[in-house]
């Protein structure tokens, strides 16, 4: 899509300087249309232009959370964000805690995968958003928040 967005302009910018200039010189015209792509089309350094990367975290059910997890051969995190006192007294099967508070010094370590599915949950819902909202801060293109333990049907673990 990029490409051809930027074959487009290079072929409108190629016509409009060539017959503006053309009783001029048309290599300087040929000149011109080169230096686009580097000074007025490419995108800045660093800067995120996959049209798959969200710019925001996903919202699920948790039945469609369950519904991931149970998918084969899929390599899903399941984030617990709250308390370390919350986790124990149950949490779903396979959770990772890390509290909310910590998502910035632990994520890396326990993610290194900026594409791993990442599904996120707490307690009600609110602190499970906060979290994936720095998760997609932090890098990681694939979050899913489905709210809190308290709407969770599936197995609880102790």
């Amino acid at each position: 899509m990029i490409n051809q967005t930027f074959w487009a302009i290079k072929q409108i910018a190629f016509k409009l300087v060539s017959s503006i200039l053309r009783p001029f010189n048309f290599q300087f015209a040929i000149l011109i249309i080169l230096i686009i792509p580097i000074y007025g089309c490419e995108p800045a350094a660093g800067a995120a232009y996959d049209q798959h990367q969200p710019v925001h975290h996903t919202k699920i059910t948790s039945q469609t959370a369950q519904e991931m997890m149970e998918l084969p051969d899929t390599d899903i995190i399941i984030l617990d964000v709250r308390t370390a006192d919350e986790f124990q007294t149950g949490h779903i099967p396979g959770a990772v805690l890390m509290p909310v508070n910590q998502i910035r010094e632990m994520a890396g370590y326990l993610i290194p995968d900026w594409d791993q599915i990442i599904l996120v949950y707490c307690r009600s819902g609110a602190r499970s958003n906060d979290a994936a909202l720095i998760l997609v801060e932090l890098g990681y293109r694939a979050v899913y928040d489905f709210g809190g333990i308290l709407d969770w049907h599936g197995e609880i673990e102790r």
